[in-house]
């Protein structure tokens, strides 16, 4: 089992920052890769952003390229999204999840564990 608690969420004005922090603990060392999603109200579950536990391989949905940042500390079990020129459209909230499973890394049932999420509301 890996446990999963997000934090860093909070509103912020368009063309601001944010960083999320996702804390992992339990059987890390299974892990695979981590990814960050999004969910906004009546919307379907997104990928946002994905790093491998090693090596550093990242990806990123197009638009958040150039803007967001992906990024783990795998002695703290720590993942990092860096979300800079926040946009309205960003708002949702944002999930960290962990699969210890090989293959793609943009779809949710490729993930095993997720955490509760933490709110980002961008205001224009």
């Amino acid at each position: 089992q890996v446990q999963l608690v997000e934090s860093g969420g909070g509103l912020v004005q368009a063309g601001g920052s944010l960083r999320l922090s996702c804390a992992a603990s339990g059987q890390t060392s299974r892990a695979y890769a981590m990814g960050w999603f999004r969910q906004a109200p009546g919307k379907e579950r997104e990928f946002v952003a994905a790093i491998m536990w090693s090596p550093f391989n990242t990806g990123y949905r197009d638009s958040v390229t150039g803007r967001f940042t992906i990024s783990r500390d795998n002695a703290k079990k720590m993942v990092y999204l860096q979300m800079n020129s926040l946009q309205p459209e960003d708002t949702a909230l944002y999930f960290c999840a962990c699969t210890t499973k090989f293959g793609s890394l943009r779809t949710t049932d490729r993930y095993q564990y997720w955490g509760q999420g933490t709110q980002v509301t961008v205001s224009s």
